[in-house]
């Protein structure tokens, strides 16, 4: 090669190359931003709108379907569902990965803009947010104080932490859980109202009335200038006890102290946060739906040592939960992995080569190539990630390959005797060809990588690009450093000595070996072709059996427990089982137990869940600390559970991949016309699911066991006694509610007022009846007994819909050993046989992202075969030998098979990429020995001893190339700590597949070439005869002749 020759020749040239490369890496090395996956997050916007006191089915008629009509025609929505509940429509668009979440929101923006004037009048306007409404915040932290109240905390809370950690980059919000806010709350005592002939509604207009503070004007003499202000406005628990708010029938001034207990409370009880059973304030730290969670979990870190100082004395900020601390523990097992595949690359070099000059030429190979891949992700705008360091771990088993070839090559000349500087040139001119063949193989592997649509594209595409740069600057480090290096380092006189000679006569033996055997297996080709077609099919059918799943359940150190206690249960109700939920955990917390500490928040949700919701986060201990898996963890928690009777318990862990929420693996929707009909569907299906042994923790998102009471209003009677039902329904909503009717002002901070009824006076129906309304007509008060009427009912809590249509889902969890893939073709044989044709199947989160990525997975691997034929075919000139070479990859996935089989494993995600990838590894080998054979024929060399002396010379290269990739990959076989079940399923693949791919590879491929090669030529072979025929050699302009010629000349 000529780039060898001139790097051989000018030494300083091929070391500034090689220091450009590692100084350019390293200036964009610094640059990378790290997470723990990828950018797939796709974009979401969310829309929320609040249509006080309607219903959950007037909600979802008239503010959900309006909206949702209206912005389905955007461009790149990949899916839109909703959630209807009272008072309140949640709709939630995604769109394509492509598509840009600042335009995608300015479209909502504007769609949304035609259809407010179709909206009811008393809805607010929907509010639109670039952030995943139901996205976990990246991080909780716990606010404790041994000498403040809970209110006095979440004042402190508010005033100096929510906005401080608000502005940290890459936080969308802070969310106060357990918050209880200062409020002037004002209990109105009914009996006193009604005794003093007040009504509900005169106690609202005294407040909205008489608080206030209103400009007054200015004051103005030749000289200065005042501004006026009246200070009427109320600021203490005594200004709002005077308040006049009427006159008794003695005409005496009623304040509002002797009707209502006026204190300065919680502005809301109705929740609850406790951090290990003690009761605590939470802020949850919610991230922007595109931002990098450890880079923002670092900031939050770095803002709570910023404001440790400053906190009052004997509070403390601590962090209860870090999403970012399985994704650095995971980088850090890939960072010793990468040391670890570097050590033992270099072991392996060692032991083939017996020299450590020798073996310190490839060495150095290893950091310029890997450090000069930095360039191209800078260049890309990749990140640093697991996954693309996985692809640097495998890289250094790939990297050192061209390496080894180029400098076995010399190495074998050195020895035959020929003199360094010589053997260098001549060394890589004739390996050239052969480390460009490889290195183009490997590339054109991960072309169809950019095919991949969807997450999994997204996530693999970097993976495949930095694993294809790594390759393309090792073969040119390869062709310009390596012989370089050699030319200086190797000598002849030192290469025979010592453990040297050792190496040296131990492959010699091993040659003679391998050519005896090999002489044998060629003689019967056609038994090698049978035994391949074996192979494969064997393999196609053991791929059939084998489970498969979207990707390995990760130890991610955490986990959900989602309590639910029977609906209209109170806080109070859910808090005793909730209670022992937590006595549950905390046999399991402490010294020597699994669990570090645990989070727990009624109700689940924020703002948005009932009361009889409850939510436990679970945090365990370190990794290499506990014995026992997150999932082992959470089925024990499951099953001890079931001893609580008052409520269901769901323990889940987190998902892979990235995939949002916690929800169960398995998600059927089912759509249809209403919900009546979806309703018969679900029931018939989940009887279905319950007799399957497959599947655990059947459950569904409907659940029309909410308790009612429907309040009809004799509109004649109310319309005849003067009372209009808009006071009915404020009084109503005051006095069994609260309503919030005006603020008041504390050291600068503006606080509600609430008024509602006393809590004794809300326990029954009579409760309800015994409340006055005032009539327009006469002033005189009315009982509403003489106006409604009260009917009890059961109705959904919310109503969902996806994409467009009613719907309800059906979610399970797996049982032991159940695999995701065969789950899934198990529901929906099910959901065929029970639902009519008329219902719509769809599939929702980790079963959706599995069908999706199974399809364009193995049309890649297609892909990728076919590719790589014809980059081959270009390179050999030929269509044969290629076919060839490709007898390599079954022989690889019949190891990665069997490889998955002993292990137990499953096909994946990771596994399929690693089998896509085998498919380049394995045909490196068959490049080594059908490039030389050809090279050996071009020499004169008869045919079969051409093909045996080829095998026998590559064999050395060959080994050590296998070697160097099987132990660079082996720390991923052998991973433990965070996020080893995902990079094992790699390992497993290209450990075995590359092993037994170059066992078999070393008999079966000259076998093969045997049998197809005999009338093949190589890529030179037409240059040759074209110089031949201008040279006039063949006396004729019969081709056929001169090639007869060429070759006689050339024996």
């Amino acid at each position: 090669m000529m780039i060898s020759e001139y790097s051989v020749r000018r030494p300083v040239f091929a070391s500034v190359v090689s220091m450009l490369l590692i100084i350019l890496g390293l200036a964009s090395m610094k640059s990378l931003p790290v997470r723990q996956y990828p950018d797939v997050d796709a974009p979401v916007v969310s829309i929320e709108t609040r249509y006080r006191g309607a219903s959950a089915e007037v909600v979802e008629t008239k503010v959900t379907q309006v909206i949702e009509d209206r912005i389905a025609g955007i461009e790149g929505i990949v899916k839109l569902t909703s959630d209807s509940r009272d008072e309140r429509s949640d709709i939630r668009v995604e769109f394509t990965l492509e598509r840009d979440v600042e335009a995608a929101a300015n479209d909502i923006r504007d769609r949304i803009s035609r259809v407010v004037n179709q909206l009811p009048d008393e809805a607010d306007p929907p509010e639109i947010a670039k952030v995943d409404s139901r996205n976990r915040p990246v991080m909780y932290l716990n606010l404790t104080s041994d000498r403040m109240t809970g209110l006095e905390i979440t004042d402190y809370a508010d005033r100096y932490l929510v906005d401080r950690f608000s502005t940290v980059p890459g936080v969308a919000r802070v969310q106060i859980s357990g918050a209880r806010r200062y409020a002037m709350r004002i209990w109105l005592d009914r009996e006193s109202l009604a005794a003093r002939g007040l009504a509900v509604s005169d106690v609202e207009n005294a407040l909205r009335s008489e608080n206030v503070e209103l400009p007054a004007g200015r004051l103005e003499s030749e000289t200065r200038e005042f501004t006026l202000r009246t200070d009427t406005g109320f600021n203490s628990e005594e200004d709002f006890k005077k308040l006049v708010i009427g006159r008794g029938q003695d005409s005496q001034a009623v304040r509002l102290g002797e009707v209502a207990d006026v204190r300065i409370g919680a502005e809301n009880d109705r929740n609850v946060a406790r951090a290990n059973g003690v009761p605590a304030v939470s802020l949850a730290m919610v991230q922007l739906s595109k931002a990098n969670s450890v880079m923002v979990s670092r900031a939050i870190r770095a803002e709570m040592a910023a404001v440790a100082p400053e906190l009052p004395e004997g509070m403390k900020l601590q962090v209860n939960y870090d999403r970012a601390e399985f994704i650095e523990a995971s980088m850090n097992e890939v960072y010793k992995a990468l040391a670890v595949a570097l050590s033992l690359v270099l072991i392996i070099i060692y032991i083939f080569l017996g020299s450590i000059v020798a073996m310190l030429i490839p060495a150095v190979v290893v950091p310029v190539s890997i450090i000069a891949t930095f360039t191209v992700m800078a260049v890309m705008g990749y990140t640093i990630n697991v996954l693309t360091l996985l692809g640097l771990v495998l890289a250094i088993g790939l990297v050192v390959d061209d390496a080894i070839v180029v400098l076995e090559n010399i190495f074998r000349r050195i020895e035959s005797g020929q003199k360094p500087l010589l053997a260098s040139i001549d060394g890589a001119r004739e390996i050239g060809f052969a480390v460009i063949a490889t290195t183009l193989v490997l590339v054109a592997v991960f072309v169809p990588l950019s095919f991949i649509e969807g997450d999994i594209g997204r996530l693999f595409r970097e993976f495949g690009i930095t694993l294809a740069a790594a390759v393309l600057f090792s073969s040119l480090v390869a062709l310009t450093l390596t012989p370089m290096l050699s030319s200086k380092l190797l000598e002849a006189r030192k290469l025979r000595k010592g453990f040297t000679g050792h190496v040296d006569r131990f492959f010699n033996l091993l040659s003679r070996q391998y050519r005896f055997l090999l002489g044998k297996v060629i003689q019967k080709p056609w038994l090698v072709m049978l035994i391949v077609l074996l192979v494969s099919a064997a393999t196609v059918v053991q791929m059939e059996r084998l489970p498969a799943e979207y990707a390995p359940s990760e130890d991610r150190g955490a986990f959900f427990i989602s309590l639910r206690a029977p609906e209209g249960a109170t806080l109070e109700y859910t808090d005793r089982s909730t209670s022992q939920m937590e006595r549950l955990i905390m046999t399991k917390t402490g010294e020597d137990q699994p669990i570090k500490r645990f989070l727990t928040r009624l109700p689940g949700g924020w703002g948005r869940s009932a009361m009889n919701s409850a939510t436990i986060i679970v945090l365990l201990e370190h990794w290499d600390t506990r014995t026992e898996r997150d999932s082992e963890i959470a089925r024990w928690v499951s099953s001890e559970a079931a001893n609580i009777p008052e409520a269901r318990v769901f323990a889940r862990t987190p998902r892979a991949l990235g995939i949002r929420g916690d929800g169960s693996p398995l998600e059927l929707v089912l759509g249809g016309p209403d919900y009546e009909q979806l309703k018969q569907w679900r029931d018939k299906l989940v009887t279905a699911m319950e007799a399957m042994p497959e599947l655990v923790q059947v459950d569904s998102d409907f659940q029309e066991t909410k308790p009612q009471m429907k309040i009809s209003v004799d509109r004649d009677r109310a319309a005849a006694l003067g009372v209009s039902l808009s006071n009915v329904g404020r009084t109503l909503e005051t006095m069994l509610g609260s309503r919030i009717v005006t603020t008041y002002v504390d050291r600068g901070r503006e606080y509600n007022v609430i008024l509602m009824g006393e809590d004794e006076a809300r326990s029954s129906t009579d409760d309800l009846t015994n409340l006055y309304v005032r009539s327009s007509l006469n002033n005189a008060l009315v009982p509403l007994s003489n106006l409604v009427r009260i009917t009890e009912q059961a109705a959904p809590p919310e109503l969902r819909r996806f994409d467009r249509m009613r719907s309800i889902t059906v979610s399970a969890g797996l049982a032991d050993g159940v695999k995701l893939g065969e789950a899934i073709d198990m529901l929906y044989e099910t959901a065929q046989a029970t639902l009519p044709s008329s219902a719509r199947l769809s599939w929702d989160g980790e079963s959706k992202e599995f069908l999706d990525s199974g399809s364009s997975l193995y049309l890649t691997f297609g892909l990728a075969l076919l590719i790589v034929f014809l980059v081959l075919a270009a390179q050999f000139e030929s269509f044969i030998n290629p076919l060839i070479i490709m007898v390599t990859v079954p022989l690889a996935l019949m190891g990665a098979v069997l490889g998955l089989w002993v292990y137990a494993s499953s096909i994946n995600v990771f596994s399929q990429i690693g089998v896509i990838l085998l498919v380049g590894l394995s045909a490196k080998n068959g490049v080594l020995i059908v490039e030389f054979a050809n090279q050996l024929r071009d020499r004169g060399i008869e045919f079969r001893s051409a093909v045996v002396d080829a095998a026998g010379v590559r064999l050395r290269p060959i080994l050590m190339t296998s070697a160097a990739t099987t132990f660079g990959a082996l720390p991923l076989l052998l991973a433990s700590g965070a996020g080893a079940e995902s990079r094992q399923p790699i390992g497993i693949v290209i450990v075995f597949g590359v092993t037994i791919s170059a066992i078999l590879t070393l008999f079966f491929v000259p076998a093969l070439y045997v049998l197809f090669a005999k009338r093949t030529h190589s890529p030179q072979h037409m240059s040759l005869l074209i110089e031949k025929l201008r040279q006039g050699i063949g006396g004729g302009n019969n081709p056929d002749e001169a090639v007869n010629e060429t070759r006689e000349e050339q024996v």
